[in-house]
């Protein structure tokens, strides 16, 4: 079975999303380390800290990773912003090896008033000097695949793939994989020959082997719109039947599939449990 699990609220102190997982019986989890909107957060106290890893080590919480801030953009052509990005994820970097995290999701980000392919040699730039900053970290950066908004980077999968060739150390990345943003990309994930299709187009331009992890959304926005807006579970463009045919790929049985659906709905503030309930709902019975 996969990994199911969710974004959670750090609001009250960083070992509330471990314990908001736990309370939702999840398998795995994602955090902000901080505000997302701001460039810089306050840093953890030490007790915090240890906090947070005592509880992520006693609960049964896999593959624990963070989102980075939406204000970087790795792939900017203004120098200044470039610089303040680079910055601002080696500050996220190191935040998320401190609490002891596996993975590190960013977008990819967008060239703006640049070529595609300035922004992916940017991109790629901006890694290469992260990682020689945190030499020696444990914690992976994940590329998410976006929906393609303006001149967002990572709509399509070559352009994942591209930033793998490019960097000196492309052990050190991996890719995740949002339902949301591939679906409003314009890849199908339904009925199967296209859901296989995808992920055989995925294969060749990325490879199978870099999709370390899942955002399980489904959309608000039709097919092909390029526009991100998440929904529930079944409840938009893509259907419940994708998602019944990606939890039950044997390739992806230990993966992490976090939701990054609406918190609340009018009349029931526990959509997380609804979610997840129906994830679960749609993983086949294992033969005996």
């Amino acid at each position: 079975m996969p990994l199911f699990g969710a974004h959670m609220s750090i609001a009250g102190g960083l070992h509330h999303a471990v314990l908001a997982a736990q309370k939702y019986q999840c398998d795995t989890v994602q955090l902000f380390t901080k505000n997302a909107s701001q460039w810089v957060g306050r840093v953890p106290p030490e007790d915090e800290v240890r906090l947070f890893r005592k509880l992520l080590r006693q609960s049964r919480l896999r593959f624990p990773m963070a989102h980075d801030s939406y204000l970087i953009n790795l792939a900017s052509p203004d120098d200044v912003l470039y610089r303040k990005s680079i910055e601002a994820f080696v500050d996220e970097m190191h935040r998320a090896e401190q609490l002891g995290l596996r993975y590190l999701v960013t977008h990819p980000g967008a060239c703006l008033d640049s070529s595609e392919d300035s922004g992916l040699n940017r991109v790629a730039a901006a890694l290469d000097e992260v990682h020689a900053r945190c030499a020696g970290f444990r914690v992976m950066v994940l590329l998410e695949t976006t929906a393609g908004q303006g001149t967002t980077l990572g709509h399509r999968f070559e352009h994942l793939g591209r930033i793998l060739s490019l960097v000196r150390q492309p052990e050190r990345l991996g890719v995740c994989f949002d339902t949301c943003h591939v679906f409003a990309a314009g890849y199908a994930l339904y009925p199967e020959p296209e859901y296989r299709a995808t992920m055989r187009a995925f294969d060749r331009a990325v490879g199978l082997s870099r999709l370390r992890a899942f955002h399980v959304n489904d959309s608000l926005k039709p097919f092909g719109s390029r526009v991100d807006r998440h929904a529930h579970i079944g409840r938009g463009e893509i259907g419940l039947e994708a998602f019944r045919l990606l939890v039950n790929d044997r390739r992806f049985r230990h993966r992490p599939m976090i939701l990054e659906t609406p918190k609340e709905e009018a009349g029931n503030a526990e959509m997380d449990a609804v979610n997840l309930g129906v994830l679960r709902g749609l993983v086949a019975p294992t033969p005996c």
